[in-house]
């Protein structure tokens, strides 16, 4: 029952770090191109923090698939 258990708390941790990642990404890509639209002449600036953001944002599911890995092997 423990290892069901392992395997499920792994999938969720996963599955739940996915999904608010492509949530905050398609937030900040949102605002990013909102704000383009506004004002062209800083896209350069926001193109380059919008970059900077959807790095930390997918910095996130890659620690999560590091704590599933360590829910099931550990």
């Amino acid at each position: 029952m423990s290892e069901a258990f392992k395997y499920l708390s792994a999938a969720i941790a996963a599955g739940a770090a996915a999904l608010a990642a492509s949530w905050g990404n398609g937030k900040v890509i949102t605002k990013t191109v909102e704000s383009m639209a506004r004002q062209p002449e800083s896209a350069g600036n926001l193109r380059s923090t919008m970059f900077i953001g959807v790095g930390l944002i997918e910095a996130v599911p890659i620690l999560a698939i590091v704590i599933a890995f360590l829910i099931l092997f550990l």
